[in-house]
């Protein structure tokens, strides 16, 4: 190696990085990153290559949500860059902090659009889809692009960064290294705390709330403020409920839990405490008849541009989670807050009503000789319960929506999904940075359609050798596999039922189960965690089971078929 390759761009970028504590990088080489990619292990950074960059970006989202630290993401140019767009966009809405960098053509070609090989704009192209883009037109100013990029995918609203990296930067030289100036920053995020009026306006609603909620959403996990909830919930006794996400930061089994009763809690709620929580859809824009009308919210939110942005907000703490909620639960204990006892025995009721329902829809499931949703799923519930330490990742529709209800969480940000878009095909990228980043055995709950976006990631996890279990719940469609609406043709959302998706697992040398009951689910499981090799569980359920869009089917907006329907089989 020539000996003023420490000069480059390229191991000035290495260096910038690891001054900040980010080791790992998450990615898919070729033109123009390929000896950055070897220069970075090198210089002792760990690169995981994936198949396709989309996944490689999404693991670098995980590794953002679980550490607190921006996960970092390679891609090669133009098509590279864009496989890995969405992902980088997703990142942004999640508000996981990422830096994406890309390589990328020279400049003095693309801005004349002289056809370079892949050119494309990328720097202006990312712009709309994250917190910020930067490029890095000059070796000199590597350690300032990365001290950016770090400051802005964790400050404030956590989110996606794109670092443009043009092929002349990776080999341009500055003179010395301190040329660079590459430091660690300081104090990324800096804490934020609200006024004392705020504080006061907050508790002065909870005081004289009759039926208070607490709603915990995702960035309650991520702002780590976990301590500082439990110590709320447990003194006031106020009900919560967690959005997906943020199951575990109160483990689901407190009594205190609402969740068994959602629609009543959020329905009857007068004051509602948003803990990393927004009003988006997923929670009807904060609209009747999911809450009342004359409900009151307090909300607890980095971004002052969030309050209001569904309904108003009547008590707004701006702060960051754990800084506020250090301010707030010594002012609301001060205030000798309870939550009143008929509001929890109303709670109470309901949840036990629904959760005999659900124990007795349970049992019938796994009584049955064929598998079905929840036999194929009680069984990873029992093994989270027994190992608690252990991750999962869900995506899919069906499967989603019930194993978010079905596998209770017992620690924070030990549960991954779709998030605040409910993308598909996040499942083995998320799978894979969760076993690199934290060294647990990890679960990855897929829907067969869902596992088809990223399926190839599968060697991936065999090529690492990392404790992951694929669990695919295979009705043979999007949705399920058993409608067909014109004679000899598949419908469009029919899928290879008979499909054996345990041998990509075993074409890579990891392990496979093909299973058809309860019985065989939990025995597979149970082997597939003890042995901490790759595993693909293929369950097999009846491509009837499953409803459209899982809990959201009235976002697909519907057309009256019918005499089309009738007219095509006759």
């Amino acid at each position: 190696m020539a000996d003023n390759t420490s000069l480059t761009g390229a191991s000035l970028l290495v260096d910038a990085l690891q001054a900040n504590g980010l080791n790992n990088m998450y990615g898919v080489v070729g033109i123009p990153v390929t000896d950055f990619a070897r220069l970075a292990e090198l210089k002792g950074m760990k690169f995981y290559g994936f198949r396709r960059e989309d996944s490689a970006v999404n693991a670098a989202a995980a590794a953002g949500f679980l550490t607190g630290k921006p996960g970092v993401a390679l891609t090669v140019s133009a098509p590279g860059f864009l496989n890995g767009l969405t992902a980088l966009a997703q990142a942004t809405k999640n508000c996981f902090p990422l830096i994406m960098i890309s390589g990328s053509s020279d400049r003095h070609v693309i801005d004349l659009d002289r056809g370079d090989y892949e050119g494309i704009d990328q720097y202006n192209v990312a712009k709309p889809f994250c917190k910020a883009a930067y490029r890095v037109d000059r070796a000199q100013d590597m350690g300032l692009a990365v001290a950016r990029a770090v400051r802005t995918a964790v400050s404030g609203r956590p989110g996606g960064v794109y670092l443009d990296l043009p092929a002349a930067t990776v080999t341009d030289t500055v003179a010395q290294k301190s040329d660079a100036n590459i430091y660690k920053v300081v104090d990324a995020a800096p804490k934020q705390l609200p006024s004392d009026d705020a504080i006061d306006r907050a508790v002065e609603l909870l005081k004289n709330a009759k039926h208070p909620v607490i709603l915990l959403g995702k960035g309650a996990a991520y702002g780590r403020g976990e301590d500082e909830i439990r110590e709320l919930v447990d003194k006031t006794k106020i009900p919560f409920l967690p959005m997906s996400m943020a199951k575990g930061v109160v483990p689901d089994d407190s009594p205190s839990s609402a969740a068994s009763a959602r629609s009543l809690s959020l329905g009857q709620a007068d004051v509602v405490l948003l803990i990393g929580a927004r009003l988006n859809w997923m929670l009807s824009n904060g609209e009747a008849p999911l809450f009342r009308e004359d409900a009151k919210f307090i909300q607890v939110e980095i971004d002052a541009t969030e309050f209001d942005s569904n309904r108003k907000i009547d008590a707004p703490l701006q702060g960051d989670i754990k800084s506020v909620l250090q301010k707030l639960v010594p002012a609301i204990e001060e205030a000798g807050i309870k939550a009143p006892q008929d509001w929890l025995d109303l709670i109470a009721q309901d949840s036990k009503k629904n959760n005999d329902k659900f124990s007795a829809r349970i049992s019938a499931s796994e009584a049955k000789p064929t598998l079905g949703y929840y036999s194929a799923i009680e069984p990873i519930n029992d093994l989270m319960q027994k190992h608690p330490d252990t991750y999962i990742v869900s995506e899919g529709a069906n499967t989603l929506d019930i194993g978010r209800n079905l596998i209770g969480m017992q620690k924070p940000r030990h549960r991954l999904d779709t998030g605040t878009w409910g993308v598909m095909g996040v499942g083995l990228g998320y799978a894979i940075a969760t076993a690199v980043e934290t060294g647990k055995p990890v679960i990855a709950l897929e829907g067969d359609s869902a596992f088809g976006f990223d399926g190839m990631e599968m060697e991936t996890i065999c090529r690492y050798h990392l404790p992951v279990t694929v669990v695919i719940v295979n009705n043979g469609g999007i949705y399920n596999g058993d409608v067909n609406v014109v004679p000899d043709q598949l419908g469009p959302t029919v899928l290879s039922h008979d499909a054996h998706y345990g041998d990509i697992s075993k074409a890579f040398g990891g392990d496979s189960y093909r299973v058809n009951n309860y019985a065989e689910m939990k025995d597979a499981l149970e082997k597939a965690y003890k042995s901490g090799n790759p595993t693909i569980i293929d369950a097999q359920i009846p491509a009837s089971m499953g409803k459209e869009s899982g809990h959201i089917g009235n976002l697909n907006p519907k057309l009256d078929l019918s005499a089309l329907e009738a007219k095509e089989n006759k």
